[in-house]
């Protein structure tokens, strides 16, 4: 069922653009490692862009950016760190429990480090990461609750005992009583601001 009487029309994510600083090695973990297809490749002087297949029309993409220092860290899933902000992890869909332990096995195999098998309940997931860092998640849902209407009201699927109040206007009315706006770039431009970099703001 759509969220609003005129849906749009997703059909998943196309890309997710991550950034690697070893564009050799992330080939080698995600399309030698993980088996997800390397599909794609462009260059310009500034940055190479390489994407991965994850799914039928879904990928991960990569940037490699030319002579920029960049900062690496590495952290977990689930864990705060001021750096990862507005990213904590990836989780890549699987389709059953025997999938998820074969890719647990597979990562062993390769000398990467891997968890058990953790049930959350309506998903069981491991957890290890990729070359750059990046925290990373494999899941199959134990219950779907995606191309169905959702019940807002199911205590196994929506568990958190105090939701904020977009959910609970879901759960009471079925709609949202209202919307949040956005802007394009004033966020980004505070953040530079913060780091002493001054940007001319566009006119019109």
């Amino acid at each position: 069922m759509p969220a609003t009487p005129d849906p749009v029309r997703w059909r998943g994510v196309h890309h997710l653009a991550l950034v690697t600083t070893d564009m050799d090695a992330t080939v080698r973990f995600w399309h030698g490692v993980l088996d997800a297809r390397l599909v794609a490749t462009l260059a310009v002087p500034a940055f190479r862009h390489y994407f991965f297949e994850v799914g039928p029309g879904s990928t991960i993409a990569f940037f490699e950016y030319t002579d920029q220092e960049l900062e690496r860290f590495a952290k977990p899933a689930g864990v705060p760190y001021a750096k990862a902000s507005q990213f904590d992890h990836l989780s890549l869909h699987l389709p059953d429990e025997d999938a998820l332990h074969r890719l647990r096995d597979r990562l062993k195999a390769h000398g990467c480090e891997v968890t058990d098998v953790i049930d959350h309940g309506f998903l069981r997931s491991i957890y290890f990461s990729d070359p750059n860092g990046i925290a990373l998640e494999a899941s199959w849902w134990t219950t779907d609750p995606t191309g169905r209407p959702a019940d807002h009201a199911d205590g196994r699927l929506f568990a958190d005992p105090d939701p904020v109040p977009a959910v609970r206007e879901l759960r009471e009315n079925g709609a949202l009583a209202h919307t949040v706006a956005t802007r394009l770039v004033d966020g980004v431009i505070e953040d530079l601001r913060r780091e002493g970099v001054e940007l001319d703001r566009p006119s019109g």
